[in-house]
């Protein structure tokens, strides 16, 4: 099935939010999309976790434990200068599709952001070190995009804030926390596979998902 959609929209509710994101949408601003292939030819599998399901693998609770030592602080989304500053250390990372800047992801005002969007800061005394924007819904959570300092590496900053969005959407209740896309091919998006109680968006139903290949149907 090969899709290639997109539409604006000023403003979700959060069961209108829930709504889209099980049919395989992702947004970026008030810009909403959801495609079936990459350019190069790759295949697009949305992936969404069971959430009363979810338990950390040992790697992940290492992560986790080497963390405890950092304040953690959920706010209302903005444009703020700290998180710009964040953003053009992480775009560091990259050597290929380098990230232009956060407004592309977030919107270009805070009135332009069409739902309920916070954003998960993670902070040692002195810095800002990790900023995670979330989407919430009525039972569901979604990721819209991380960033965090690359100079920080042994923190493993990229699953720790993936561990804290889960941790928060189970502390609110939620059914299902929406980690972005992957894809069916190995690629660098292959991090968000390393998760328990996955299901993946074929573009008509979910289905469970193994880290070796998608349960068949």
């Amino acid at each position: 099935m090969e899709l290639n959609q997109a539409f604006f929209r000023d403003s979700f509710s959060p069961t209108e939010l829930d709504l889209v994101l099980a049919q395989g949408w992702r947004h970026f601003g008030n810009y909403f999309f959801r495609y079936s292939s990459l350019p190069s030819g790759l295949q697009i599998q949305p992936l969404r976790m069971r959430l009363a399901d979810f338990v950390m693998n040992r790697s992940q609770r290492r992560a986790w434990q080497r963390n405890l030592d950092l304040h953690i602080e959920v706010k209302t989304a903005q444009i703020l200068p700290e998180y710009q500053h964040l953003f053009e250390l992480h775009k560091t990372r990259f050597t290929e599709n380098i990230p232009d800047q956060l407004e592309g992801f977030l919107g270009y005002e805070p009135e332009s952001i069409p739902c309920d969007t916070r954003v998960i800061c993670v902070s040692n005394e002195q810095d800002l070190l990790a900023a995670h924007f979330i989407d919430v819904g009525e039972n569901s959570l979604s990721s819209v995009y991380s960033v965090y300092n690359p100079n920080h590496a042994e923190r493993s900053l990229g699953t720790l804030t993936i561990l804290l969005a889960i941790q928060y959407a189970q502390n609110s209740g939620k059914r299902w926390y929406y980690p972005g896309y992957a894809t069916k091919e190995p690629s660098h998006y292959d991090y968000k596979k390393r998760f328990a109680a996955l299901e993946y968006f074929d573009w008509r139903v979910w289905k469970a998902f193994t880290a070796t290949k998608p349960v068949a149907s």
